[in-house]
């Protein structure tokens, strides 16, 4: 039972962390660039009409999400998109509301 319960605030916390993250729309737009492939902080920078230090703390939200790898190569920064973590954010949010019980519940119903 407690590990149940460590799981349920696991996970509310990351898809907490997920949704705080897509709430602003320079970081949507950070994640839909890199949809594309791996992009480094100054070709994502180019990008907005901001500073390095405000693109900076976008990326630490989407660090802090997991929603983002962070790879050092050389003097550069190359972000990488981590989509599985979305997905499953988004997925359980629409479980928390029972979306995926009644899908289940009416598959069950169209098979008799």
């Amino acid at each position: 039972m407690a590990l149940d319960t460590f799981r349920y605030l696991a996970k509310y916390r990351i898809m907490s962390q997920v949704f705080r993250a897509l709430s602003d729309p320079t970081r949507r737009q950070v994640l839909q660039l890199l949809r594309k492939g791996p992009l480094s902080a100054g070709e994502l920078s180019d990008q907005f009409d901001v500073s390095k230090p405000t693109m900076s703390a976008h990326f630490a939200v989407l660090k802090e999400a997991d929603l983002v790898h962070a790879e050092k190569v050389g003097k550069s920064v190359i972000y990488h998109l981590k989509l599985s973590v979305l997905e499953d954010a988004l997925l359980g949010f629409v479980h928390s509301f029972g979306a995926g019980k009644a899908t289940s519940k009416s598959k069950k119903e169209s098979a008799r």
